[in-house]
């Protein structure tokens, strides 16, 4: 079922389309005033629509999150020193697998987090996982030995996070918007659970 927010989109769009049409029957009667107010209104109904559609687009991918949720089920294996893989199951059914080389497992998430007014229009605080990589604990490990990292968010034309940050008059749209990121250590093979909740990510091992 569609939200509200694209319900939305479709009333302004359509209106839009009156008032044009309405614009288009006041200019071939000459009515200069009339045509011009109702182009107006019929230009702010399309600008509307565009901006609710922008962020329909752009926040496709994310996920609703109201409490503390499982974003995805790790199972991590050793394949050598300072080397492992790790099968993700993610929340939407989806699996893949990534190897990766560290000490620790590494991810991170982008969150968003609306400004309550913008909640009656179905948007809620939302989250995607953005990648995942291998982290060593010694800081010149890092800074030489091979990174390993990969992209787990899904590619968009739009992206609501970039687009916030490109674009100061969506800042009123956005109470907070931030990055999270949680590692774990890896000494043997393991199971666990990647949380989000509203204070951000979280790495549970799941205990047999």
């Amino acid at each position: 079922m569609p939200n509200l927010l694209v319900l939305i989109m479709i009333g302004c769009g359509l209106l839009s389309l009156i008032f044009f049409i309405f614009t288009f029957m006041a200019i071939r009667k000459k009515k200069l005033i009339s045509s011009t107010i109702r182009l107006l209104v019929a230009l702010l109904c399309l600008a509307l629509a565009a901006l609710f559609g922008t962020i329909t687009v752009a926040t496709k991918g994310y996920l609703a999150l109201t409490h503390e949720e499982t974003a995805a089920v790790v199972k991590t294996e050793p394949l050598g020193e300072k080397l492992f893989i790790a099968h993700f199951k993610f929340s939407d059914g989806h699996e893949d697998s990534y190897r990766l080389a560290g000490d620790e497992l590494y991810i991170d998430a982008h969150i968003l987090k609306w400004n309550p007014i913008v909640n009656i229009l179905g948007l809620h605080t939302v989250y995607e996982l953005d990648r995942v990589s291998g982290r060593y604990m010694d800081i010149q490990e890092e800074l030489t030995a091979p990174r390993t990292m990969h992209l787990v968010s899904q590619k968009k034309p739009l992206n609501m996070f970039n687009l916030r940050q490109k674009y100061s008059f969506l800042k009123p749209l956005l109470d907070a918007e931030y990055g999270s990121a949680a590692f774990i250590k890896l000494e043997k093979p393991a199971n666990l659970e990647i949380k989000v909740s509203t204070t951000g990510l979280l790495i549970r091992e799941i205990k047999p």
